[in-house]
């Protein structure tokens, strides 16, 4: 059996559910293993165009079962409107093709209220937050306050367990934010109107996973966000609050002992960032917002303008080795035709000195971007299918940053459509 892990190497929004979404004819499984509703993966194929936030990206293939394992932080009123959404385009989703952990928490509605809380008494000193409860909901998580969604099963104990919850999380929404308290009843009728809707894709999923395995099933991995953007290792503390990391996989997905045997690490050809936090290779003015309109840069989740600016080889090469990735998968390629000359972050000056070391997160905010330059192809790229027929100028721009990187990329995407994608073999 191979299973595969589907990363972010950068700081999120690289294409991964498009890659998902071609490489799930390869598999049997797909595991969200992390994360929230926070971010977005954007999928087009056959069925039309869809921004999956909670559901993982192989919902779009006959025969694949799809899991959200319980280190997914599970949002079950969003999680049903998604599941709404999508089956009305003709996509069918039942029990068969998604399973919810049991072990998976449930966020609260009172998650989003003190996200949203926190954010406004930082003001200017925000984090960025989407505003979708993940921080606060992994701080519960970790401090043992959560409910799983294995609880739903047993109303009586449920509700003997929120009323718990409730005396303890209403002295912080009433003395530390001034807000409102929230009631037994008012949880509870959230409850039945969406925690009921989910229950019949609550089951033992880790029990699930090891007899596929046993069968020698095909697993992939699916994290939300990149590397840059994990808790340990990121750029700390403007991060997601889980761990996005291929090595976290198994964990997550409820399988511990799984073998992760390849890791696809998924890098736009250029950098982009959602959010606040330091971005050293960030373009400004009229050069980001032509990128951005060529790139069409808008979060998935939040429809925020990303930030933008040319590959960040540093951070990249640190996101391949923080991920262990075994190949790359470079996206929109093809976005960067209309240049003559394309900015490369090649390394970083901090105090003077070039290094082409990430830095400890502090040092970010002096760290200033050194910038090289290769040839354009300008010419359009995408209806390419074969390595050879790209221009030579688009060839040696990947080749450029296969060597800088030191990992083979294997996949090329010009183009969101599943078909628009280069395979080549791995050179290094």
């Amino acid at each position: 059996m191979s299973n595969c892990a589907v990363v972010g190497i950068n700081w999120g929004d690289e294409g991964k559910g498009r890659m998902v979404d071609l490489l799930t004819e390869q598999y049997d499984i797909v595991v969200r293993y992390q994360g929230g509703g926070n971010a977005g993966h954007t999928v087009i194929n056959d069925k039309g165009k869809f921004a999956l936030h909670l559901l993982p990206s192989g919902i779009f293939r006959a025969g694949v079962v799809n899991i959200l394992g319980n280190g997914v932080a599970l949002d079950p009123e969003n999680l049903w409107k998604e599941i709404e959404l999508v089956s009305s385009k003709g996509v069918p989703i039942t029990p068969d093709n998604l399973k919810i952990s049991e072990r998976a928490s449930l966020l609260l509605p009172w998650h989003r209220d003190l996200d949203e809380l926190e954010e406004n008494r930082l003001a200017d000193r925000k984090y960025g937050s989407t505003k979708q409860g993940i921080a606060p909901f992994y701080s519960d998580k970790y401090q043992k306050k959560t409910v799983m969604a294995g609880e739903l099963f047993d109303r009586a104990q449920l509700e003997a367990h929120l009323a718990e919850l409730l005396e303890w999380k209403n002295l912080t929404l009433e003395r530390v934010y001034g807000a409102e308290r929230y009631t037994l009843e008012k949880l509870t009728e959230w409850l039945d109107e969406y925690g009921e809707k989910i229950k019949p894709f609550v089951c033992d999923t880790s029990e699930f996973i090891d007899a596929a395995a046993a069968e020698g099933k095909r697993i992939m991995f699916e994290a939300q966000l990149g590397t840059l953007r994990d808790i340990d290792f990121g750029i700390y503390p403007y991060t997601t609050s889980s761990n996005t990391l291929a090595a976290y996989a198994p964990i997550g997905a409820g399988c511990p002992a799984a073998r992760v045997d390849n890791v696809i690490g998924v890098v736009k050809a250029y950098s982009t960032c959602v959010g606040e936090g330091p971005f050293v290779c960030e373009l400004f003015g009229e050069e980001a917002d032509k990128l951005r309109t060529a790139g069409a840069e808008y979060g998935a989740k939040t429809g925020r303008p990303r930030r933008v600016g040319p590959i960040d080889l540093v951070a990249t090469r640190y996101g391949v080795k923080m991920q262990g990735a075994s190949e790359v998968a470079l996206t929109k390629l093809d976005v960067l035709s209309y240049m003559d000359e394309i900015p490369v972050c090649a390394a970083y000056k901090i105090d003077g000195v070039e290094t082409g070391r990430f830095p400890f997160p502090s040092k970010l905010a002096e760290a200033r971007p050194v910038i090289e330059y290769v040839e354009g192809w300008q010419c359009d790229i995408s209806g390419v299918k074969e390595w050879d027929e790209l221009p030579a100028a688009a060839r040696a721009y990947v080749e450029y940053i296969e060597s800088a990187i030191n990992c083979p990329i294997t996949y090329i995407s010009v183009g969101a459509e599943r078909e628009s994608i280069i395979i080549r073999e791995k050179q290094l």
